[in-house]
């Protein structure tokens, strides 16, 4: 079930250019702009292409509903729908933080003074859908949760990476990054 890596670059570019949600950018451009913050950022490979593919999710689910957007008034479980497609293929430390990273939102409202406030709408309304703002023992137990850390980082670049009109690297550029993790994730196995 694991998409291979032409699969995974086919999809981003098929399905890609639909609105991410109701900002002003495509979901293309959104995990661009995503993957370049965490580039510039000095993060690991493996961080990279989590924030490349935190939301392929919604792709998946485009694809599978024959829709062209996702349907923006419930809870897709986007952050668990993709990882059946990319294990196999990434290992842990690329999972971990796709899986987190809508936790992470939770958590910064929950921990972070001002944070919510900050969201976009749509991300106010998504976080509705995704059942708020943690209590403060949800977040205790969220954080030390292996890679919450670096979901919490993926979560910061999610929030920035919505500028309408961003120039920066294409998905070619992305790919030897995604060839690299999946190469270690393959002989590890």
């Amino acid at each position: 079930m694991s998409l291979s890596l032409p699969d995974i670059s086919a999809l981003l570019l098929r399905r890609g250019n639909a609105q991410y949600g109701e900002e002003a950018v495509s979901q293309l451009q959104h995990a661009l702009q995503s993957a370049a913050l965490a580039e510039q950022a000095e993060e690991s490979p493996e961080t990279i292409v989590a924030a490349l593919l935190h939301d392929l999710g919604h792709l998946i689910v485009a694809e599978r509903d024959g829709v062209d957007e996702p349907d923006n008034s419930r809870d897709e479980l986007h952050q668990f729908v993709v990882l059946p497609f990319l294990r196999g293929t990434f290992p842990e430390s690329v999972l971990a933080p796709i899986r987190l990273h809508v936790d992470a939102k939770r958590f910064l409202c929950a921990t972070e003074a001002g944070y919510e406030a900050g969201l976009s709408p749509a991300s106010k309304a998504s976080l509705a859908l995704q059942g708020g703002a943690f209590s403060a023992e949800e977040a205790a137990r969220f954080i030390t949760q292996a890679h919450a850390a670096e979901a919490v980082r993926l979560r910061r670049y999610d929030d920035q990476a919505k500028v309408p009109g961003w120039q920066g690297p294409d998905l070619t550029y992305f790919e030897p990054y995604m060839a690299r993790v999946a190469t270690t994730a393959m002989a590890s196995q």
